[in-house]
């Protein structure tokens, strides 16, 4: 084979792993009624005057599969962290005890479970748009070599199986976190 194809077809797979990579980052956000100090990573908190990670000024526990128990560095933050969970809009209602914020994650209704699952396939679809446009411009790449007519053709296919391939990922992926999202 072609070092040009070879290096084209490898950089392809490498665009595609990523897509997949960033889909199941994604996935993990998405909760399935189990607490995970991950539902939080978005959250971010006013310290001194800038918007900081919630995970860098304090600790984030799960003392059970239905709580969140949250530890600030500085006591003085225990209000700044209340009301940036507020704000972040996760359906969540922080409760400060005085020396942490403690969240009780509601268990799931049907219709949460639905949009969480609506979530889950749009994500899916974006990474299997990133993984067709890699094919789309490894195509494109191919295409600008100067190699023989058959030995393009091959490399096309060779792209095709790959996208097919990772396709099939991405639909394993999502059939598992529905499973998991409508599991009572």
């Amino acid at each position: 084979m072609n070092e040009d194809i070879k290096f084209i077809l490898d950089t392809t797979k490498e665009g595609m792993d990523s897509a997949i990579a960033h889909l199941e980052k994604m996935f993990i956000k998405i909760r399935a009624g189990k607490a995970s100090p991950v539902m939080l990573s978005s959250v971010m908190v006013e310290y001194y005057g800038s918007p900081t990670p919630l995970s860098q000024i304090a600790n984030v526990n799960t003392p059970d599969a239905r709580t969140l128990s949250v530890q600030p560095w500085e006591k003085n933050m225990l209000h700044e962290i209340e009301k940036a969970i507020m704000n972040a809009n996760l359906g969540f209602n922080p409760m400060n005890n005085g020396d942490f914020v403690i969240i009780n994650v509601p268990p799931l209704t049907e219709e949460r479970r639905r949009d969480l699952v609506k979530q889950a396939k749009a994500e899916a679809e974006d990474a299997k748009i990133g993984v067709r446009n890699a094919r789309q411009e490894a195509n494109k790449e191919i295409r600008g070599l100067e190699v023989s007519e058959d030995l393009q053709k091959n490399a096309e296919g060779d792209v095709q199986a790959l996208t097919d391939k990772y396709i099939r990922k991405i639909d394993a992926f999502l059939e598992a976190k529905e499973a998991e999202i409508m599991k009572i």
